[in-house]
Formats: structure tokens, sequence, C-alpha cells
């Protein structure tokens, strides 16, 4: 055994045997309660980005669902259409489990909290609404033509005088 005492430690290998080989506890702790907040942190940057994660699965399927107006790509278009309002609506209830440990539950569904990420949120289920009224407009759904506004035109009197 004395001769294995004797060898350096390995690379990288740090000796707290002055620690009883643990480390100090509020040392622990707030590396531990740091960590916890950078994971916060990461997972509602993801919930931020997840509408935008989606996008091209549901191009896939709006590409899928073809040009015509029937029963399957109404469907596919209405949930384009709704979903970022849900989303939209129950954004602080979404990122409530993602609130600094530092705020009060009354403060964790305040639009104060984690702004930027749902200022990314909104503009992801934006782009995804985008997406859906693009596909309406490819349909057809939209009035965007001068003919579709035809029935709010007024005539004026007509040019040609008759005698009679």
């Amino acid at each position: 055994m004395s001769r294995w005492k004797n060898l350096p430690p390995p690379p990288g290998f740090s000796n707290l045997s002055s620690n009883n080989g643990k480390p100090p506890a509020k040392a622990a702790a707030a590396a531990a309660a740091a960590s916890y907040a950078a994971l916060k942190e990461k997972r509602a940057w993801d919930l931020a980005i997840a509408p935008a994660k989606s996008l091209p699965m549901q191009a896939f399927m709006l590409y899928m669902s073809g040009g015509g107006v029937q029963i399957f790509s109404m469907g596919i278009v209405l949930m384009l259409l709704l979903t970022p309002f849900k989303n939209i609506a129950g954004i602080n209830a979404a990122f409530a489990p993602f609130a600094p440990t530092s705020s009060t539950s009354k403060n964790a569904n305040s639009l104060t909290t984690l702004p930027l990420q749902k200022l990314a949120y909104v503009a992801c289920n934006l782009l995804t609404l985008a997406v859906g009224l693009w596909k309406c407009r490819s349909m057809g759904l939209l009035p965007t033509g001068t003919g579709d506004w035809l029935a709010f035109e007024t005539r004026g009197p007509s040019p040609e005088i008759s005698l009679l």
C-alpha cells in the first residue's frame, strides 16, 4: 500500500482531504441554486422557441393538405389560426414553472417575469399565425383582390343623357 501513496494525483483531480472530502455546505448550496436557476432559464428558452420548432412540420402538413378547400385542409388551417391565440392567452401559466425562485407565486404570473422569453414566445406564435394566414390567402379564403370588394362599391351617375 505504501508504494501507491507516493504516486502523484491524476490530471484534473482536486484533493479535498483537508475538508474530509466534502465541499463547504454553503458553497455547494449556492452552486446548486445557481445551476438550478440556469436550468430553469434554459427550459424557459426551450419553451419560448417551441412554436418555431414545430413550424416545419406544420408547413409540411399544409403542403400535403393541398390548395383546395376541403375538410382536412380547413382543419389544419383552423389549428394554425387558433393555436397561437390559445398560447398567447395562456402565456403566464406556461412560463410560471420557470419563474425565478426569488419571485413570489403572485409575481410568477406577471408579464414582467422572463420578459425576453415571453417576447420570443409571442413572436414565434405570431409567425405560426402568419403561416396560417398565408395558407388562407393561397386557398382564396381572404379577400385580397378588388373583385372581393365589389359589393361595397357604389355606382356614380351614368355619363349619358337621355333626351326623352
